[in-house]
């Protein structure tokens, strides 16, 4: 038995144009090794979309792709993830399936303290699924399922949702993978890491999803289960070239960073250009990107991106009058709650709390948004 596990592929979620592309890109190169390999059958563990209604184009795109498994004869199964699930139950997931492209195997029954996953058999492959939520509501509920019987299968149990083993972080929610029912294969996503343990598998992003996980990751990824052998395939199309630079004076960065990139060889790389340090003289706005960029173009790179986040203009020695923050916040709320009667008022005090979450070294952005809607959500019971 041999088969492909996809997921993240986030398709439609870039917004700038040649990632955007490249993003696609990287999914048709991932459907094309699956060809090449002769795969049995796909797995893609949520997130086939960005967004539960892609657009025109992202649709006649991935419909292809999916038009040239069929003609191989290579089925997909797959769920839902955080991004393409609707609350409604509809997405175009829906019309994927309807088209026969795909088969979604999140079918379950509801019941007062279980949730049942009942199995789409393919040959000798049981195959059981449940959808990934926004905010990670999934989690809970993926605490509760039990497997129909399925004697004889070999069982693939395939989720969309940060499990523990993987997130080691007590702060961070997930699931406890110890007590999930026991599979023969855990396909994974939602969590952009390279992870492979125990038959436990992420699949990783088919293309970093942003700027960051550009840095860290460089390169998308699935994976080949062949005869009990699982292998990460990476797919880098365009090489992640870094240029850091510390500035003190913005007035004359443009130049700076032009003579570095001079130095460097830039041809059909992605240029991420990391600018920090504290200014001393000028603002931001005083470097100019758009030349910079212009002519890394010119020099024959695939694109540049910038990254300012950790660039700071020193703060003014003026003194100011020093005020208890927690007073001035309590008086604002008197008055608010005074000039709005709202049942809800109750709630302000507790959010502003949960607000005031921070983020953990090392914790990834993706990690500690999704941290911080959990604790505003236990505040107002959703």
């Amino acid at each position: 038995m041999k088969f492909a596990h996809l997921g993240d592929c986030h398709l439609g979620g870039w917004k700038h144009p040649e990632l955007k592309e490249l993003n696609l890109k990287s999914f048709q190169y991932a459907i094309d090794k699956c060809i090449k390999y002769k795969v049995d059958f796909i797995l893609i563990t949520g997130d086939l979309f960005d967004s539960a209604y892609p657009s025109i184009e992202i649709l006649k795109d991935s419909f292809f792709e999916f038009r040239k498994l069929r003609e191989a004869n290579i089925p997909v199964f797959l769920i839902a993830g955080s991004h393409d699930y609707s609350a409604s139950g509809k997405s175009f997931l829906d019309v994927l399936e309807k088209a026969g492209f795909c088969r979604n195997t999140a079918a379950f029954i509801e019941k007062k303290d279980n949730i049942i996953l009942e199995p789409t058999i393919f040959g000798n492959v049981a195959l059981y699924g449940y959808p990934g939520k926004k905010s990670g509501l999934e989690i809970e509920e993926i605490s509760k399922i039990k497997l129909q019987d399925s004697p004889g299968l070999f069982k693939i149990l395939m989720l969309h949702t940060a499990i523990r083993s993987a997130v080691p972080n007590p702060m961070i929610e997930a699931v406890d993978d110890s007590k999930l029912p026991k599979v023969d294969y855990l396909a994974l996503s939602h969590l952009h890491v390279n992870y492979s343990k125990e038959e436990k598998v992420y699949s990783g992003p088919i293309f970093p999803n942003n700027l960051q996980e550009l840095e860290e990751l460089k390169a998308g990824s699935f994976y080949i289960f062949d005869n009990g052998k699982i292998t990460r395939e990476e797919i880098k199309l365009k090489e992640v070239f870094i240029v850091s630079l510390e500035v003190k004076d913005a007035l004359l960065a443009t130049d700076t960073i032009l003579q570095k990139l001079s130095k460097e060889n830039v041809k059909d790389k992605i240029v991420i250009l990391k600018i920090s340090g504290s200014l001393e003289k000028g603002k931001t706005t005083d470097i100019n990107f758009n030349k910079i960029e212009s002519i890394a173009r010119e020099n024959g790179a695939y694109t540049l991106l910038k990254s300012t986040s950790k660039l700071h203009i020193l703060e003014s020695e003026i003194r100011f009058e020093q005020f208890s923050s927690d007073a001035i916040e309590s008086e604002i709320i008197k008055k608010f709650e005074l000039t709005n009667k709202n049942k809800f008022n109750s709630f302000i005090l507790s959010l502003l709390k949960s607000l005031q979450v921070e983020k953990v070294e090392d914790e990834r952005s993706m990690i500690f948004e999704e941290r911080l809607i959990s604790e505003i959500n236990k505040v107002i019971g959703v």
